[in-house]
Formats: structure tokens, C-alpha cells, sequence
């Protein structure tokens, strides 16, 4: 088969970011090339919530029948946990009458069935392909793609490039969106390590996503997809190498987990008589914060690439979406534009500036919950506010932006992606 090498625009991540855009691109008529090193489905550092405000848009994506059918249940409450303390609250309901709550779905279902959906509208898949390295510029891109773990190789020509890789992967050589020198950033005692596992049979009530509170660190549990919950949580470095201290005999992930169950008795409650599923996943360290330049830089940047919310938030899949379907909205229209480079710096402006006025806040606000929750005595002061007052877990939750409308309408509805065509190949 002849391998095209000439498209309107290289999407470089197939995550919900980087496969979003590539479904809406293809619908406005783009020919798209969709890079991907790792082969699906995969499980993923993920604390797995869709908020409410993403399941139209994944009814739009044309997934939103499969996601219904494969999710856990509506997620109806939010709760507080630290030290032996549990507060509960309502969760904000989503002004959508068809999806007025979020649910949970593990990534490795969520991120398939996305990216069956970018292939079925058009998007080119290079899976299980890496990008090596980037020349030229915004109106003239030359990507150097290799199949991981063989010899082939081949380079992919387009006028736009739309970087969708997570935080934490080093960008491909010569990436423009990525500053000389800050590919390799230095270790700080402040660095986020994330951690991540699965279980059945454990105590945790379907419908409440609990937020976590422990010295050092923070995280979150909720039951998903088979009646599995998930338990995921940052650390900073300097108190994982504390834990590892503490524990030599265990590895990180046995170390950090214990440190975690110590300090929260949700955890401990939702830990005893679990069955663990596969093995504890790591990644990091993570660096979130805003990464969008204002003047838009040289690449588009959805998701990560973009700006990284802390994960205390839950809004990493809804902010991903949402960028995607904002730069699609954007871009759509200009397909023929795309080579003149003045056109395209103008459009990278635009949309950066519609992006920070959609996500810069809820990064910023994510950051001051972090570092609340990483320090318990700040939190444990605001423990007896809550008790009387547990609606102000339910106006944190609207404040992160569970209930915050998506921006920019898109064209027609795909059509649905039926979920036994995705079980069959999952």
C-alpha cells in the first residue's frame, strides 16, 4: 500500500485531544495525519471523570451512545476526604437535561473508541509510529516519522502541525511549540509524581467522587466502567523520597499508596477486601500549568501540549476536548488559508487568546486547591466551614468547571459509533 505523505495538517498524540481534532478536522474536509507511539488500547495515568459539559460533544464526536453504555454510573455527589474525615456535598448538575451528570470511563475504552472514530471519518493513523523530528514552519511543515521498533521511515508534509502529546513525553527535535533547552527541565523537590490503580470488590460507593487530602499530596477515587474503581493520586518527589525512606523494603507505588491509606481513611475503607487489577502505573513528573504563549508561538497545542491543569480538578479530559473542538472550530473554516504563514499566525493568535480565556482560569484555580490539599492544615482549617457548610464543595466544583459550558458550536452530528463494533476489537 502507497503510504500518503502529504496532508493540511499532522496531529502529533492520539489521545482525546489530538483524536477530537482529528475527527472535526476531517469532517471540515482536512486531510489529517494522526501520529501515535503507542498502540491501543492502553491503559493510562488517568483519574478517568468525564464531566457532564463533555458528553454532549461526545454525542457530537458521534461515541456518546458507546460512552453511555460502557460508563459507571452518574457521578451525583463530591466528597472531601482527609485524615478520618469525610464531607459530603451534591455535585453540581450540568444545565443539559439529556446529561445533567459526569460519569467515569477507563481511558483505554475512552481513548479507542476516539480514535476508531477519527479513522472512520477520514483521519490517516500512524499507530504504532513516532514523530522523530520537525523542520520548516507554519505553512510548510516536514515531519520525520519512524514505526516504533522497526525500520521504516518516512516524512509527512503538511501547512499546519498540532502538537496533542502529553507533558511529561519529550517533544520531537526541532518542535517549535517547545523552547530550546526546556526538554529536559531539572528535578525540583516541588515535582509531581502521579500514580494510578484499579480494583474490584472495593468499598466505594457508586455515583461520589471523593477528592483526597494528605500531607505532600492529593488524589481522587470513582467507580467506572465493569464496576472498577479507580484510585489515583500525585506526590510531591521530596515526599515520595520520604516514603521510600520510611519503607526501603517496598517499591514507590507500595510506598506512596501506604502513605496515602495512613493519611486518609477513605482510602483505607475503600482499600480493605479490594482486588487490585493489573499492576500500579507511574508517571511523571508532571508540571502542570500554562504552556499556551499568548502570542500563539509556531504550533497549534491542544490538550497538555497546551496548559495542565491540576488533576485535583478532574478536567484533563474536558479541557483536551474542548481545546480540540475550540481549534477545530477555529481552523475548519480556513483549510485553504493554511499556507500563507501571516493567515496562520494570525489564526494561532486568535486561538490562543479564546484559549485562555476558556482554560487559563480553571488552571490557576486548580493550582490554589492543589496546594491546599497538599498541606492538610490549611485544609483542616477550613474542615469546620465545611461541616456546616458542605455546599461549598458543590460551588468548588462549579468554580473548576464541571458545569462550565464547552466553547464554540461545531458542524453535524457524526454518525454514533455503536458499541459492539468497539467491544470486537477491544
Amino acid at each position: 500500500m502507497t503510504m500518503h505523505t502529504h496532508y493540511d495538517a499532522i496531529i502529533i498524540g492520539a489521545g482525546p485531544a489530538g483524536a477530537s481534532a482529528a475527527i472535526l478536522l476531517s469532517r471540515y474536509g482536512w486531510r489529517v495525519a494522526l501520529v501515535e507511539k503507542q498502540r491501543f488500547p492502553r491503559r493510562k495515568v488517568c483519574g478517568e471523570c468525564i464531566a457532564a459539559t463533555n458528553l454532549p460533544l461526545l454525542d457530537e464526536l458521534g461515541i456518546g451512545r458507546a460512552v453511555a453504555d460502557l460508563a459507571g454510573a452518574p457521578l451525583r455527589q463530591v466528597a472531601l476526604m482527609m485524615g478520618e474525615h469525610t464531607i459530603r456535598a451534591p455535585f453540581p448538575a450540568f444545565a443539559d437535561a439529556r446529561h445533567p451528570w459526569g460519569v467515569a470511563l477507563g481511558r483505554e475504552v475512552l481513548d479507542t473508541l476516539l480514535l476508531k472514530q477519527a479513522v472512520r471519518s477520514g483521519a490517516d493513523l500512524l499507530q504504532p509510529w513516532a514523530a522523530r523530528s520537525i523542520e520548516g514552519g507554519p505553512g510548510a511543515y516536514r515531519c520525520q516519522v519512524g514505526k516504533v521498533h522497526a525500520d521504516e521511515s518516512a516524512t509527512l508534509h503538511a501547512p499546519v502541525l498540532i502538537a496533542a502529546h502529553g507533558s511529561w513525553e519529550l517533544a520531537p527535535a526541532g518542535a517549535p511549540h517547545v523552547p530550546e533547552g526546556q526538554q529536559k527541565p531539572q528535578q525540583h523537590s516541588s515535582d509531581l509524581f502521579a500514580f494510578k490503580a484499579n480494583f474490584t470488590e472495593a468499598r466505594l460507593e457508586n455515583g461520589l467522587l471523593p477528592v483526597l487530602s494528605f500531607p505532600g499530596g492529593y488524589g481522587g477515587m470513582v467507580v467506572g466502567d465493569n464496576a472498577t474503581a479507580t484510585l489515583a493520586f500525585c506526590i510531591r518527589r521530596d515526599r515520595l523520597m520520604r516514603c521510600r525512606q520510611d519503607a526501603p523494603a517496598m517499591k514507590a507505588a507500595e510506598a506512596a499508596v501506604a502513605h496515602v491509606a495512613h493519611n486518609c481513611a477513605g482510602v483505607r475503607h475503600m482499600l480493605s477486601g479490594a482486588r487490585q487489577q493489573g499492576t500500579w502505573l507511574a508517571v511523571g513528573p508532571i508540571r502542570p500549568g500554562i504552556r499556551m504563549p499568548r502570542d500563539g508561538g509556531s504550533a497549534f497545542l491542544v490538550g497538555n501540549s497546551a496548559g495542565e491543569a491540576h488533576p485535583i480538578i478532574g478536567e484533563g479530559m474536558s479541557m483536551a476536548i474542548q481545546s480540540a473542538r475550540l481549534l477545530a472550530g477555529l481552523l475548519g473554516p480556513h483549510r485553504a488559508d493554511m499556507h500563507d504563514a501571516a493567515q496562520q499566525a494570525a489564526l494561532r493568535q486568535t486561538y490562543a487568546q479564546m484559549w485562555h480565556g476558556h482554560f487559563a482560569q480553571r488552571i490557576r484555580l486548580a493550582a490554589l486547591f492543589a496546594h491546599a490539599a497538599m498541606r492538610p492544615a490549611l485544609t483542616g482549617a477550613a474542615l469546620p466551614l465545611l461541616r456546616i457548610a458542605p455546599h461549598l464543595l458543590t460551588r468548588a466544583a462549579q468554580w473548576g468547571g464541571k458545569v462550565t459550558r464547552a466553547p464554540m458550536p461545531m458542524p453535524a452530528t457524526l454518525d454514533a459509533l455503536d458499541t459492539d463494533d468497539l467491544l470486537k476489537e477491544c
